[in-house]
């Protein structure tokens, strides 16, 4: 009755009921920090009729990308906690990571490219 293979470490179903409910009340205080925020581009928007389209662009896509970045960590974090084993736990951080650097190329890219068309747009106003 020889079992060579070491036996699986389980997290308690407790542990990861606390590291869930932890997990979501973080959301909920960054999601209420973002609206926040959110509301205070608009505001200065709105008082602020020198500001270019662009720069709102900008601004507007900066707040996607880190609502979306942001809500893909906590995306990561309630599945470490529910992960059962390690094994689990280490797939969904390649997963994550793996994700997260297609999603920095493409969101590095978009602001090239609205760089770049700023960059015409001042330059044909000389």
């Amino acid at each position: 009755m020889a079992n060579n293979q070491p036996p699986g470490y389980e997290i308690p179903a407790e542990m990861r009921d606390f590291a869930e409910k932890s997990v979501e009340q973080a959301r909920k205080a960054i999601d209420g920090f973002m609206g926040a925020a959110q509301k205070t581009v608009d505001t200065f928007e709105g008082s602020a009729n020198t500001v270019q389209t662009s720069a709102k662009d900008a601004t507007r896509k900066t707040f996607s990308y880190a609502e979306q970045n942001i809500a893909a960590a906590f995306d990561l974090a309630q599945k470490m906690v529910r992960a059962k084993d390690v094994q689990e736990a280490m797939q969904y951080q390649a997963e994550y990571v793996r994700s997260q650097f297609e999603a920095m190329q493409s969101q590095m890219k978009e602001f090239g490219s609205m760089a770049q068309t700023a960059m015409k747009q001042t330059g044909s106003k000389k």
